[in-house]
């Protein structure tokens, strides 16, 4: 993992796309104190199995699919 400043990290943005192209995570700093305010991780390592919702129903209803189910956000949204 590298940690860059913000200047530094809009200077050599494409060299840091690189990085992260190569599996390397690259985190940006900001301020004076170096305070971490972002991740730029291989897109292969975001998590895409986040929780949904079932919004206002969530209390009365629940829902559970199959252990082999599987479909794409795309896939879902018809594009």
């Amino acid at each position: 993992m590298k940690t860059i400043q913000v200047g530094e990290f809009k200077a050599r943005f494409s060299e840091m796309i690189d990085s992260v192209r190569a599996g390397q995570t690259v985190v940006v700093a900001y301020g004076r104190n170096q305070e971490k305010v972002a991740a730029l991780i291989p897109y292969a390592q975001l998590p895409s199995t986040l929780p949904r919702k079932l919004g206002s129903l969530s209390d009365v209803a629940s829902v559970s699919f199959a252990p082999d189910f599987s479909i794409t956000d795309e896939q879902l949204l018809g594009a």
